[in-house]
């Protein structure tokens, strides 16, 4: 009776050790790709609009000192 106690036991473990790397797994394979392609497409996109207003305020200082 015991051998059969500590079996269900150490195959109830076994069961939530795979789910639980098998969520650890999951969770690091979304930040990588989900996650960190979102940061960088927003740190691009920040980027581009800092470099277009700068260009606009060039472009509208040259035309208040064509005028």
């Amino acid at each position: 009776m015991s051998e059969v106690v500590a079996l269900v036991y150490y195959g109830g473990l076994t069961v939530l050790f795979f789910f639980w790397i098998y969520g650890i797994v999951s969770f690091a394979l979304d930040i990588k790709n989900k996650l960190l392609p979102a940061i960088q497409q927003y740190r691009r996109a920040s980027t581009r609009r800092s470099r277009q207003q700068e260009h606009d305020n060039e472009r509208q200082e040259r035309e208040e000192q064509l005028y």
